[in-house]
Order: structure tokens, then C-alpha cells, then sequence
């Protein structure tokens, strides 16, 4: 009896033992999961972006809409904002520039950015606004301020909001 009364001690302070060891392992996991932060992306934020812009322009300028829309994030949630309007979705984005500006033997204003300035908002979002100037010859046909909202994804940034505003006329 006696044996018996110590054997389930024995089990008793094993379980209690394990368990405190199965607590701690769980502890140093959470601990360790908690401090491995999100890798940040290399380079510079501010000068990707711009460089992503420089790159679209010049996308649009040869008259390469899907090389310009590549900027833009390819999904239902990606927004635009202009002339009162909203737009959801890549394809809906596409479709309204296609028609306005990539209809088949009309001409096309040549695009430039300027004014470019990103905050990063965290290592995959950064606030970016610009002014667009369109030009045809040395008339500026259509210009104004814009903001957008990138997302890293991979290793590329990508629009995921734009609003475009209008300078007056």
C-alpha cells in the first residue's frame, strides 16, 4: 500500500514536472515567434517608387498599356479614383484606360511624373503622392496632383489605390 500511495506521487510530480517543461517550451516558441519581425524589403522605398513611375510613364508613352497597368495590382480590390467616380478591380482599371486613351489610331499625350514623394507606412506599404502632366508638342493638354497607396509585393511595388485629381482649368 505504501508502494502504491508513492508510485502515484511519483506520477503525480512527473506529470507536474512535464507539464511546467511543456509551458516553458510553449513560452521560448511564443517568445521567439514574437520577435522575428516581417523581413524588410532591401533598397530604398522612395527610390523604387519613383523608379516604378519613370517606368510607367514610359510604358504608356510607347503606347504599351499592358506594361503600364503592370503597376497596378492585378485584383478586385485595386481602386482608382477620378472625376467623381470610383473603380474597383484590375480589369474594370484597364478597360476605362483602353477605352479613354488606347483606342486604336488616336493619338496619345505624352505622360510625365514629377513632384514625386513616398512615406513608407510600414516595410510593405508606402504612401505616395506626384503631380501628372500630360503634353502634347509643348502644350500641356491635362495635369494635376495624384496619391497612391503601393503594396511590396515580392519584389516589386504595386498600386493598390490612386486617386487623380484634376488641376483646374
Amino acid at each position: 500500500m505504501v508502494r502504491a500511495i508513492s508510485l502515484r506521487r511519483s506520477r503525480g510530480a512527473f506529470q507536474s514536472s512535464f507539464s511546467r517543461s511543456m509551458c516553458r517550451a510553449c513560452y521560448l516558441v511564443l517568445a521567439v515567434a514574437a520577435c522575428s519581425a516581417r523581413k524588410v524589403p532591401h533598397g530604398d522605398p522612395q527610390v523604387e517608387i519613383a523608379a516604378m513611375l519613370v517606368r510607367s510613364a514610359a510604358d504608356w508613352n510607347r503606347g504599351d498599356l499592358g506594361g503600364f497597368m503592370g503597376d497596378y495590382a492585378k485584383d478586385s480590390m485595386t481602386s482608382y479614383v477620378s472625376g467623381g467616380h470610383v473603380r474597383y478591380g484590375w480589369q474594370a482599371l484597364y478597360d476605362h484606360y483602353r477605352a479613354s486613351y488606347f483606342t486604336p489610331g488616336q493619338s496619345r499625350d505624352s505622360l510625365r511624373f514629377e513632384e514625386i514623394r513616398v512615406r513608407p507606412l510600414t516595410t510593405d506599404l508606402a504612401f505616395c503622392t506626384a503631380r501628372f502632366k500630360l503634353t502634347r508638342g509643348a502644350a500641356v493638354t491635362a495635369s494635376g496632383p495624384f496619391t497612391l497607396i503601393v503594396q511590396k509585393r515580392g519584389d516589386r511595388w504595386q498600386i493598390i489605390h490612386d486617386h487623380t485629381s484634376s488641376d483646374p482649368k
